[in-house]
């Protein structure tokens, strides 16, 4: 039922009271009186209809209000458990961008002018449309990487654990639908399948059916099934006669389909081919490197190791006096190169001061264009927010690079400043190397030279996904609060060892916090001299 605006109902009464009643001399004529009766009757059954239609908006308002209230409460009791979990984050966004517009336009009316004008000064806080489509994208993103079935994602089940609500039909529509805005028709088929069984099973339907089979049909024709899109769509037909784009859609799928085989199966839909639905990939993705990475992600042992049996755990002081009362736990994850694992390289104080001194400073992380290294650039390989933190910030800073230093012993002089990131919903870095190559020589000054190493601190631990992953070796790391990893980008000779080229996969659950170090060349020539090969 359409709700009548206080306006509106305003403009009545105003029209009422401008009815002429035999040139304003009612008194004149008890037959006028009358109708001034009659009149007063019809104005109070608008009054009282106007009434019940408030009384209705009102608690439909009341409603939103409240789901509003429990959703912030159960989320608060654990912000980093509910915002960890990637559909919740996704809800969350679509609910102020997607469903916004409607709650306030539906039930905001012209009388609460000084609620719309409050809900709007909060507006800066909202995420925008382009929150949504980068929550959308990532969590498609994670469906592909970690091969999560659509109907356990809906169920709120990521991994065998039940994090979230279950989605509703027109929340895998909007998904779906957002698949089909960027052409990715195997989603788009994924999501609106699963809408469509959702939706025969809602008591209160929050979709409608033939919204779903329309762009259902469109996208099973860009698969390659045709005679699906044909069939579901004779069946929107039944139940919409007059729908605006099935008619002329069904006559194109007919046309598709009149060649002389298919056209000795017309009638025979019960015998239709199985449904194709392939995910969709670019050239690269085709390619060996981005299969291993996404493997290695999810926890697959891709390239056996010739030496796992050689590698060693020990206690490491490296003679530093900061180190010889605490020496850290060193575990070898790789021998050549050589990476090593650090247990207990930060403290929970060191961690949260780093948090909060980078928090406020957070901004989109960038990379080096190929085209201009000089110039770096946000890319969507890359969803994370970072923020640099000098030495002299604070006295934490400090003493987590004076231990770096120790660590690694490298000289620091020429070394980049502690970056931290915090990787949002389904953050991650695809494949990457940490070192310039010779066609990127303006990436770093001659000054400082190119990285010659590589510190990564984690400082929160991740429920499920984000590793840091190593494709050429099939090495992968794990993220778990106060450890590091540390590993060499350069060759003594000053060659970048490509075997280093690595990853940091999509959080699945959880939160991610790093912090990382990059070392250069310049102070450790006479610390890491040249060897007698250029790949030593």
């Amino acid at each position: 039922m359409e709700l009548l605006p206080t306006a509106n109902f305003l403009q009545i009464l105003a029209v009422v009271t401008l009815v002429d009643f035999a040139g304003s001399e009612v008194f004149t004529s008890l037959s006028d009186l009358q109708k001034v009766l009659l009149t007063e009757k019809d104005i109070a059954l608008e009054i009282k209809s106007h009434i019940e239609m408030e009384e209705e908006r009102l608690k439909r308002l009341k409603k939103v209000a409240e789901d509003y209230e429990r959703h912030s409460q159960e989320a608060l009791s654990d912000i980093e458990k509910h915002l960890g979990n990637p559909v919740n984050a996704y809800l969350l966004v679509k609910r102020f961008t997607i469903d916004w517009e409607r709650i306030v336009d539906g039930l905001v009316k012209a009388n609460s002018t000084d609620l719309i004008a409050r809900l709007h000064n909060r507006g800066s806080e909202f995420p925008v449309q382009e929150d949504f489509e980068g929550a959308a994208t990532a969590l498609l993103r994670l469906q592909d990487t970690y091969n999560l079935p659509t109907a356990q994602i809906a169920k709120g089940e990521l991994q065998g654990v039940k994090n979230s609500p279950e989605m509703t039909a027109e929340e895998c529509f909007v998904l779906g639908k957002y698949a089909y805005t960027e052409g990715n028709w195997y989603h788009t088929v994924n999501w609106m399948q699963q809408a469509l069984a959702i939706w025969h099973k809602e008591e209160v339907k929050t979709v409608g059916m033939g919204e779903i089979m329309d762009y259902l049909a469109y996208a099973l024709t860009m698969q390659g099934n045709v005679e699906h899109a044909r069939k579901l769509t004779k069946q929107l037909l039944e139940l919409d006669p007059n729908h605006p784009r099935a008619v002329n859609n069904l006559r194109y799928y007919e046309k598709l389909l009149e060649t002389a085989d298919q056209e000795k199966k017309r009638g025979e839909e019960e015998d239709l081919p199985e449904i194709q639905n392939q995910r969709l990939l670019d050239d690269y993705r085709k390619g060996q490197e981005f299969k291993q990475y996404e493997a290695l992600c999810r926890g697959e042992d891709i390239i056996p190791d010739p030496n796992k049996h050689k590698l060693k755990c020990r206690y490491t002081h490296n003679n530093r006096p900061n180190l010889l009362l605490r020496p850290l736990k060193e575990e070898e994850a790789f021998l050549d190169p050589r990476i090593l694992f650090y247990h207990n390289m930060l403290s929970d104080f060191e961690i949260e001061t780093i948090k909060r001194l980078a928090a406020p400073k957070l901004a989109r992380s960038t990379v080096f264009d190929t085209s201009d290294a000089s110039k770096p650039s946000t890319q969507n390989y890359r969803t994370s927010k970072g923020a640099w933190l000098k030495e002299d910030e604070d006295a934490v800073i400090k003493r987590v690079n004076q231990r770096i230093k120790d660590v690694t012993q490298l000289d620091m002089t020429m070394a980049e400043d502690l970056q931290v990131a915090n990787y949002g919903i389904g953050g991650h870095y695809e494949p990457h190397f940490d070192f310039a190559r010779k066609d990127e020589s303006s990436a770093f000054d001659t000054r400082v030279g190119n990285r010659i190493a590589t510190l990564l601190n984690y400082m929160s631990d991740v429920t499920a996904g984000g590793a840091t992953v190593f494709i050429p070796i099939g090495v992968k790391v794990f993220p778990k609060k106060g450890s590091a990893v540390f590993w060499h980008n350069l060759y003594r000779s000053g060659e970048g060892d490509f075997r280093t080229r690595h990853a940091a996969c999509p959080v699945l659950v959880g939160q991610k916090w790093v912090s990382n170090k990059w070392i250069h060349e310049r102070g450790n020539e006479l610390v890491r001299t040249c060897g007698l090969s250029p790949y030593e």
